[in-house]
């Protein structure tokens, strides 16, 4: 039997993995916490501290002469700020510090409040009301364990007109929008064909809407836009966020002004019973420190990280998504006059802010940080994003981004989430040329998770995404029922690449150069594996990329022995822009109706080098479809490629379905309580 082997697999290979971090000394000093605790305990056996911050203190008291474990016991730890570690509350000296449940204990760090105390708000309509504190606003709210969906109506695009100011409606039906309370808190949104956007309103009046400003105009221009998506067939717009809308099952709506949360429940939903949270903190953990002084050997193992929001696309700068939890904010300098005739599809104002985009704050956050191991938590009922490592300073609650090194991540579980379940580098300048070497993010290492049900609000988000990082290794992990990619590694589609990408220079709509350096030197992004992931259920609602996608160059990159399989017919593995110099190898993708490959390297009828050499060697497929040039021209080779016919699977392939996905020996990943019940995110 045939097996891939690399220095990195070897390496992990030597070590357990279910345990990747550094053993503790026999001398390592436990202290615990719990929800009942007092501060003025110790925090010895039998006598636990309450609060985080008190046990923060008292770690930084001992971490320079002892390993310290800090142990969680059972119960909800609801706080009502960040909890925010830096360098002095790491391990000091080579002493490591680790965050963990006490034995059989499942504590819960929660950003949220319970809401209790329904009543019948409208009977016949079998609405409810709860009291919530004045001032009181989120994106997101969760019952029973499920991610409960805003109010809101689909809005036929035949019934509106996109203008500069906003849309104008053209059905006697919506008169009724112009009588409703609080319009600024109404949302448009929309979704298609690798995008979804939100933008928030500013008053209406009468028939028109008009939109606050900048969200509005970042969501005019550009790639896929509200008023342009690709395939206007399968796309969708909505209003959101306002009492009239509440009318389908499961619904909700708040009211800061009023103090009032609204909810339809489902059925079999008894709210005298149910646990319904609502989030008030974007951020529960934000663990940084500086490029000279970073944080290190910190470890949190055995915790539920639950409920939070982000309420961005609420806000004037909306949610101008671009690609990936990517977005457009500002006012641009470089605006077109006309958006809605110029940049229907691109044009040359839009390339030149194509470094300015900005990601979205992700629920636990790592940055400045070395040696920081996640292993066996729970990342449930998160608005965004769950885990962000090493994301651009403005993402990032500490003002301080990128400059990750040594990260694990392992064991874990993602699922009922907003957003994608790990967003890891930068997108920035800075992140794919960093000005100083300790800036480079570097050595990251995803295995054995489990992710599930992610992305359910913000659709367009990969479950997992990997910008600029040199050394990647993303394996063993089990992927499914998610709307968007499974596996995004790369951005900036070659432009920042050496030489830059030349579809650049010759596409209809030019590119702005003086705003966009032509790099003489490589990106950050390079030496990734993504190898033996068992990806199913992927690209249940976007059309656009692959269950496995790449941007642009990535000297020394693999990706090997994945299994992927019902993949709603779309794109199984997939080199976009500027892809260069990868190995796709010994990769089995099962789905007869999909294109199994493919690389994008034609533009206009122009033939343009813009992703050569790349070869795809032995891989098994039972799809027929090849997309892009693969040829020796573009030095993109396919070898030994084998088309598997009547689910015949040779040996070779059944072998690597039997291995990919998390390994026997990680053992039981996580606590699975926290899981919801069985489907598929929402859909329009």
């Amino acid at each position: 039997m045939h097996r891939t082997i690399t220095a990195i697999t070897l390496l992990l290979t030597a070590a357990s993995p279910r345990v990747l971090a550094q053993k503790l000394a026999p001398d390592a000093v436990i202290l615990s916490i719990a929800p009942n605790g007092n501060d003025s305990n110790d925090g010895s056996a039998g006598k636990p501290l309450r609060t985080f911050e008190r046990a923060q203190a008292a770690v930084r008291e001992i971490n320079r002469q002892h390993d310290v474990v800090v142990e969680l016991g059972d119960g909800m730890y609801r706080i009502a700020h960040p909890l925010l570690f830096n360098a002095a509350d790491g391990g000091q000296n080579g002493h490591q510090v680790v965050w963990r449940a006490a034995k059989d204990a499942k504590p819960v760090i929660s950003g949220g409040m319970a809401v209790t105390g329904w009543k019948v708000f409208d009977r016949a309509k079998n609405i409810w009301v709860a009291d919530v504190p004045t001032g009181t606003d989120s994106s997101d709210l969760w019952v029973d364990g499920h991610l409960a969906p805003r109010a809101r109506v689909e809005l036929p695009r035949t019934d509106v007109t996109f203008t500069r100011e906003g849309l104008t409606l053209h059905d006697a039906k919506y008169n009724y929008l112009a009588t409703l309370p609080d319009p600024s808190r109404i949302l448009v949104s929309g979704t298609g064909f690798f995008t979804e956007r939100f933008s928030p309103v500013a008053r209406i009046d009468g028939m028109k809407i008009v939109m606050q400003q900048p969200a509005w105009d970042n969501n005019l221009w550009g790639y896929d836009s509200l008023a342009f998506p690709y395939h206007p067939e399968l796309a969708h717009l909505y209003l959101s966020n306002a009492l009239a809308f509440l009318s389908e099952p499961g619904q909700w709506y708040i009211d800061p002004r009023q103090g009032k949360l609204y909810l339809k429940p489902s059925a079999g939903v008894d709210l005298a019973r149910a646990d319904v949270e609502l989030p008030r903190l974007t951020v529960l953990l934000s663990i940084s420190g500086s490029y000279d002084t970073p944080a290190r050997n910190l470890s949190f193992r055995g915790i539920r990280f639950s409920h939070t929001t982000w309420m961005g696309p609420s806000s004037s700068e909306g949610y101008a998504s671009q690609q990936s939890g990517s977005y457009l904010t500002g006012r641009a300098i470089a605006y077109p006059a006309d958006p809605l005739s110029t940049c229907k599809f691109g044009c040359p104002e839009f390339e030149s802010v194509r470094n300015e985009w900005q990601q979205m704050p992700a629920s636990v956050q790592v940055s400045a940080a070395e040696r920081i191991t996640f292993e066996g938590n729970v990342f449930a009922h998160l608005g965004q994003y769950a885990l962000g490592i090493g994301n651009d300073a403005d993402a990032m609650l500490s003002g301080i981004g990128l400059g990750t090194g040594d990260i694990t991540v392992t064991a874990n579980i993602f699922t009922d989430l907003g957003g994608g379940a790990i967003l890891a580098g930068g997108v920035h300048r800075d992140a794919h040329h960093p000005p100083r070497p300790e800036m480079v993010n570097r050595q990251l290492i995803i295995r054995n998770n489990r992710i599930r049900l992610v992305s359910k609000t913000f659709r367009d988000n990969s479950a997992i995404l990997s910008t600029y990082i040199t050394q990647a290794i993303i394996l063993h992990n089990d992927i499914s029922e998610v709307p968007y990619d499974a596996i995004d590694i790369g951005y900036g589609w070659g432009m920042h690449d050496a030489g830059g990408n030349p579809n650049y220079r010759v596409r209809m709509h030019g590119y702005d150069w003086k705003a966009n350096l032509v790099y003489a030197t490589p990106t950050t992004h390079r030496d990734t594996v993504v190898a033996s992931n068992r990806i199913h259920g992927a690209k249940r609602f976007f059309h656009d990329g692959g269950a496995i996608y790449n941007l642009s160059a990535s000297p020394g990159t693999l990706i090997t022995e994945n299994y992927i399989f019902d993949n709603s017919k779309m794109i199984g593995l997939y080199l976009d822009e500027g892809s260069r110099y990868i190995t796709v190898r010994r990769n089995v993708v099962q789905d007869p109706d999909s294109e199994w490959l493919n690389i994008n390297t034609v533009r206009a009828a122009y033939p343009l080098r813009i992703s050569p050499d790349n070869t795809a060697d032995s891989n098994w497929h039972d799809g027929t479809k090849i997309g892009g040039m693969w040829t020796n021209y573009q030095n993109d080779l396919i070898l030994n490629d084998h088309l598997v016919s009547n689910g015949q699977w040779p040996e070779e392939a059944q072998e690597v379905m039997k291995s990919a996905g998390i390994e026997p020996e990680a053992g039981p990943v996580a606590y699975d309580d926290a899981q919801p019940g069985a489907g598929e995110p929402a859909k329009p």
